[in-house]
């Protein structure tokens, strides 16, 4: 082979490698949505107001009690949250008694139609369900759509999952963080950002 058929031969594979690059980059497994700026910031001193009952929650007292804090994002509108409901409840059972507690909290929801999702999937015993007026605490989380899974351990968020999650995703992801391990947070399934018919 000539040496112009080599230097072109090596600038297609550049171009090839580059063109590879960008592509996995722009496309690909939802990996760009892995890093949170939030991921290593303190609990935010938020108070939610119960989702069916009178009192309110203080995030931060909560995370001070618990080894282990799951922060579930969900809506009535949301099918991904809905598909994951039972999960979420039966690691919740699973771990009442290792320090880890679920909190629920409903986004961007009318707090009537969260009570009638919650009435029907059934509430997990050892769950609590909080509004969000104003959207304060999705704010503070950097929620980017529903079902979104906040972890809080030592009073730090330690992790995010964003997307559809079931007890085998959770429970590795505890397991790892009740002996002191990290999890990468990361786009675990599908999810939705707003009820159908809005942007």
């Amino acid at each position: 082979m000539s040496s112009r058929g080599r230097y072109l031969l090596v600038a297609g594979l550049v171009v090839v490698g580059l063109a590879v690059s960008v592509f996995a980059a722009r496309f690909g497994d939802g990996g760009g949505r892995s890093a949170s700026p939030v991921v290593g910031a303190a609990v935010p001193d938020l108070t939610l107001p119960y989702l069916d009952g009178e009192g309110s929650l203080n995030l931060a007292d909560l995370s001070g009690s618990q080894d282990v804090v799951v922060v579930n994002f969900f809506a009535s509108w949301c099918l991904q949250c809905r598909n994951e409901h039972a999960d979420l409840i039966s690691t919740a059972d699973a771990y009442r008694d290792r320090s880890v507690r679920f909190l629920g909290v409903a986004f961007q929801d009318n707090p009537a139609r969260a009570i009638a999702f919650l009435d029907e999937l059934g509430q997990g015993a050892t769950t609590i369900y909080v509004s969000d007026p104003g959207s304060r605490a999705a704010i503070e989380f950097g929620i980017f759509g529903v079902p979104e899974t906040v972890f809080i351990s030592g009073g730090v968020i330690v992790g995010k999952f964003l997307g559809e999650t079931d007890a085998l995703i959770l429970s590795q992801a505890l397991e790892r963080l009740l002996i002191g391990q990290s999890i990468e947070s990361r786009q675990v399934g599908e999810f939705r950002q707003a009820p159908d018919g809005e942007s």
